[in-house]
């Protein structure tokens, strides 16, 4: 993709602290969904998969849908 007549890179130069946290944050997310299925069990077990659901649901879809997403947006002026 170019942008002013230079190539544009798009290996996250110059973003490292924000991956990294971003990376820390979903993360934790993940770990927390799958840490909510240790209090499953047949009395009680819609708390646990409803929340594990949705933690995970964060922690994959945010970075496919939103984070990765910035750059394929069409600008007014066709590029």
């Amino acid at each position: 993709m170019y942008s002013n007549g230079r190539n544009k890179a798009h290996s996250g130069q110059g973003h490292f602290a924000g991956n990294v946290v971003a990376f820390l944050i979903l993360f934790v997310c993940f770990a927390g969904g799958i840490y909510a299925l240790s209090f499953w069990s047949l009395d009680n077990a819609w708390l646990p998969g409803i929340s594990c659901f949705v933690l995970v649901m964060i922690a994959l879809m945010v970075p496919q849908h939103v984070l990765g997403r910035g750059d394929t947006h069409v600008h007014a002026d066709g590029e």
